[in-house]
């Protein structure tokens, strides 16, 4: 890698006049100002060093410290839903400290057991038992009693057998793994020919959950890695540059991940495999993003000086702004996940937050230093030389910006119905999956699950809960029975504390809009029965609490969202009528890009429907990071109608960011795509419908629709201020 010194030699060559020519080492009025006072710190000889040093050290120490385990699957439950509150109750029973894990055994030529078939079930039992229970010692031992209270269940049609494995609530993430890999292990010895044992139950969900995850980290890291590293490559057409801003971003993930695990554990919402992965797709999308952003300007202003510090420190000074603006807007959207009901969601507001300031100091401290230190043949094959020309009023970006700008309402009655139609793609899709359809692996839990359904009556492979006060057993035990879509109920217990618990058989299918149905009619039903406190809990209704939560976060953070990108759109360009157009323009492009996705998911992908968080967490990305172009875009804007006027400074806007806003948006959709080699549906949807939504605003809203609607307005989208280019006392004559 050439060295600064060498750089500045070579900088330091005779170059041919050019139209900035005359600007050359001529004192700039706005270098002034707490961002070139920044830009001095970090680019200066010796203190660019001293910042570097710093970085390194910071990240050292948190790597020394390490990440708490993050493996455990995303937790839906709402925190005050009754569901929950059923859970919590259930943990004062005799058996509360565990959630049970349901083996099932099947022939698999699909024949009947036989009773060979049933004592080795019965033999498979107790080793399955053994591993949480201990070893069997001898007659009268826990794992013999625990034995005899757990019997075989067959099925009405004799060809399934099941039996109940208690597992420790205090498991979780891999050791929750680690526990269901040793049960499996246990029960696939000795079996009879032809005789399979399956494990599904909320345990193998969650430990299916955290497995999927194992090791996901590091392939999304090398697969977002390997994206960047191609992206950039073909962006900066440079052997060597592209390595500067990955090896950055990359050093900033790794410390987004600690930082945020420590940080989410410190407030007690602790990450988990989903989160920390999403985490990781928004610091090396945004992170890559100011770095093309500074490492652009930084290329036109070494053409504008022979002093590679000096057209750095300018660069920081023009583009801090946008790039803090932009970050802002961002972290403060993500914070606003923190008033969901959904832990999940407030889990990935803290540490997407705290993932993008990394990505933020990086980008302002960290990248500029090791610019610095490298100097101008960093830009080897294709160094910038002092004097080339302009681009600003020249190439096909400009002319583009022209065409917009000659017809720009034919541009909007093309583009704007155009994002309307692909909005009407969310029409007909199911909003929803059941918990068999979240991976997009195969897990034995699923496929345990799917034979329950196919031996079992409906609802019997996954019951219900019902808790109520023990002196109104008998009121509540009535209601169950008589009550509609019920088709049995069984007493489990009574706790020292005063309640008791029923095992409640739905005649619908699990996950289904009729078992969803049937919790809520019976849970009016037991709420009526007075003093007795009863409520409902289990699976559907957990999903039905964490649904009807998702439509309730959904309602109560999209306006926050608006709102705040609104603000900060409002102090930065200090207008009215701007980011009132901003706004409209990025949640049309988001509402379209929803309902391309979930289209695309549906009939080319083959999702069975959208998950509920797909819609919130899509938004969020779409509005937050679609503003984050329109930053860079207007800022420039506004810098270039201060000479030019709004008209042509739109037009030069247009010409002197695409290049490298078109490279922002396509890493960023790429990345965000990069989500798909996670195991769930909802990241791959999640990735889906951001990276179209991201290249619809990067190729039709932020090239084509803004511009047409700044052309419209004209010199009103900065009201009440005014340009200087746009004052006619302040306009350069014709030549």
């Amino acid at each position: 890698m050439p060295s600064s010194a060498v750089s500045d030699a070579s900088s330091r060559r005779p170059d041919a006049p050019g139209p900035d020519s005359a600007r050359l080492d001529t004192p700039d009025p706005d270098d002034r100002g707490l961002w070139w006072a920044l830009g001095g710190l970090v680019t200066g000889k010796w203190s660019a060093v001293l910042t570097l040093l710093v970085g390194l050290a910071l990240a050292g120490g948190l790597f020394s410290i390490g990440a708490p385990d993050s493996s455990a699957g995303p937790n839906g439950r709402p925190a005050g839903a009754e569901s929950t509150r059923v859970q919590e109750i259930a943990a004062e029973f005799e058996d509360g400290a565990t959630t049970p894990a349901i083996a099932v055994f099947t022939r698999t030529d699909g024949g009947a057991l036989t009773r060979e078939d049933l004592a080795a079930a019965a033999d498979t039992r107790d080793r399955m038992l053994s591993v949480e229970r201990g070893p069997e010692t001898g007659s009268g031992t826990t794992a013999d009693t625990t034995a005899t209270r757990v019997p075989l269940v067959p099925s009405p049609d004799g060809k399934a057998t099941t039996a109940v494995v208690p597992i420790s609530n205090d498991r979780t993430g891999s050791e929750l793994a680690t526990t269901i890999d040793e049960v499996r292990d246990a029960s696939g010895t000795d079996l009879p020919e032809g005789l399979s044992v399956q494990l599904t139950g909320g345990p193998a969900f969650g430990a299916d959950t955290a497995g999927a995850f194992a090791g996901a980290d590091l392939r999304l890291l090398l697969v977002t890695s390997a994206v960047v590293a191609v992206l950039l490559l073909i962006t900066y057409r440079s052997p060597i540059l592209w390595l500067v801003p990955l090896i950055v971003v990359g050093l900033a993930d790794r410390v987004a991940q600690i930082a945020s695990a420590h940080l989410n554990e410190a407030v007690g919402l602790p990450l988990d495999g989903s989160t920390t992965g999403i985490t990781s797709v928004l610091v090396f999308g945004a992170g890559t993003n100011y770095a093309l952003l500074l490492v652009s300007r930084y290329r036109e202003e070494l053409r504008r000086t022979p002093h590679h510090r000096l057209a750095l420190r300018r660069a920081l000074r023009h583009t801090g702004p946008a790039v803090l603006a932009s970050n802002v807007t961002v972290v403060l959207a993500l914070l606003t996940l923190l008033v969901a009901a959904i832990p999940s969601t407030r889990i990935l507001g803290v540490a997407a937050a705290t993932g993008l300031l990394c990505a933020l100091v990086a980008a302002v401290f960290v990248l500029p230093a090791v610019l610095a230190l490298c100097g101008r043949g960093l830009f080897w094959p294709f160094v910038p030389k002092v004097g080339d020309p302009d681009r600003g009023a020249s190439g096909r970006w400009y002319g583009l910006a022209q065409g917009v700008a000659r017809r720009p309402w034919t541009v909007l009655a093309v583009t704007v119905p155009l994002l309307a139609v692909c909005a009407l793609g969310l029409s007909g899709v199911r909003i929803g999956l059941e918990q068999t359809e979240q991976f997009r692996v195969q897990a034995q839990s699923i496929d345990g699950f799917e034979t329950l359904r196919e031996h079992y009556p409906a609802g019997q492979a996954d019951p219900a809960t019902v808790v109520a006060r023990t002196d109104r057993a008998d009121e509540v035990e009535a209601v169950l029975t008589d009550s509609p879509g019920v088709e049995a109920a069984r007493p489990t217990g009574s706790s020292d504390s005063g309640w008791s618990r029923w095992q409640v058989i739905l005649d619908a299918d699990p996950s289904s809009p009729e078992a969803f149905d049937t919790v809520r009619a019976l849970r009016d039903r037991v709420h009526a029965v007075p003093d007795a406190q009863a409520m409902v809990g289990g699976s559907d209704a957990s999903e039905l609490d964490s649904r009807d939560a998702a439509d309730q976060d959904l309602m109560k953070i999209v306006p926050l969202i608006l709102g705040v990108v609104l603000i900060v759109l409002f102090a930065l360009l200090r207008a009215l009528w701007g980011p009132l157009l901003l706004i409209a323009a990025t949640t049309l492009s988001a509402i379209a890009a929803i309902g391309a996705g979930a289209w695309a998911g549906t009939h080319i992908f083959g999702f069975p429907g959208l998950e509920t968080s797909v819609l919130l967490f899509s938004f969020l990305f779409l509005v937050a990071l679609g503003v984050d172009y329109t930053i860079f875009l207007v800022t420039r804007a506004r810098e270039e109608a201060e000479e030019h006027g709004t008209p042509e400074g739109i037009k030069r806007a247009v010409a002197l960011t695409g290049g490298v806003i078109t490279s922002a948006g396509v890493v960023l959709a790429a990345v965000f795509v990069v989500l798909g080699v996670l195991p769930l549906i909802t990241l791959t949807q999640i990735g889906i419908t951001v990276g179209i939504g991201i290249l619809l605003d990067t190729f039709v809203v932020r090239t084509i629709v803004i511009p047409a609607l700044f052309t419209v307005v004209g010199p009103k989208v900065w009201w009440p201020g005014l340009p200087a280019g746009d004052k006619p006392s302040a306009r350069p004559s014709p030549a």
